[in-house]
């Protein structure tokens, strides 16, 4: 079973209706907190507030760059504070404003966090994850559950993990319909692969 019912989103989804997003079937939002060592997204705290008050499930992502992995995780951290019922992610794709995470950066950076808060991040990426992990099997990185980002009717997985847990199925431009949420507009969807109960026990571990 395939629940479509979690967006991502950043500053650039703008003022969000989280009432009307709660209540076009949407359970969880996933936002950007933080990029690189030092960069806030300014909509973060309220967009968390608003969230939460809509009683939709909240989480943070950190766009990873190409600098020291500890750092950036403690950067995360900081910015997002109680991570109790905080779904984290570790967004690793390339960074075509500049540097972008290397591998060793990311085994760095998921593993801080897994020894600051007890669990390990989920690992969000497509193309550029692909191209640098291969067919290799990473004893740190499968220890993250994947999100993978792929606008095609299927996700291709690579084989260190032998399934997915997220979906961005569409950027809301492409990929399969719909693209679109109430409250929003066209905005990232993402699929959950299982159902509403499994959904919240990954969330609120």
């Amino acid at each position: 079973m395939h629940l479509n019912a979690v967006i991502d989103i950043s500053h650039w989804d703008g003022d969000v209706d989280f009432q009307a997003v709660a209540g076009d079937g949407i359970l969880g939002v996933v936002q950007k907190a933080t990029q690189g060592q030092l960069d806030i997204d300014p909509t973060y705290e309220r967009n968390r507030a608003n969230a939460t008050q809509a009683g939709l499930l909240w989480g943070a992502y950190h766009f990873a760059t190409g600098a020291d992995g500890v750092a950036q995780a403690e950067h995360f951290l900081a910015v997002v504070g109680n991570t109790d019922n905080v779904l984290l992610a570790l967004d690793f794709e390339e960074n075509t404003a500049g540097s972008s995470m290397d591998l060793d950066e990311a085994r760095a950076f998921v593993t801080h966090v897994q020894a600051r808060t007890g669990r390990f991040p989920g690992l969000y990426g497509g193309s550029y994850l692909k191209s640098l992990i291969g067919t290799a099997s990473d004893p740190v990185l499968v220890q993250c559950w994947l999100w993978i980002a792929e606008y095609a009717p299927q996700p291709f997985i690579p084989p260190n993990w032998q399934t997915w847990t997220f979906w961005q199925y569409t950027d809301g431009v492409h990929g399969p319909e719909p693209h679109s949420v109430n409250g929003i507009g066209s905005c990232d969807r993402d699929f959950f692969n299982g159902p509403e109960v499994q959904l919240r026990k990954l969330w609120l571990s």
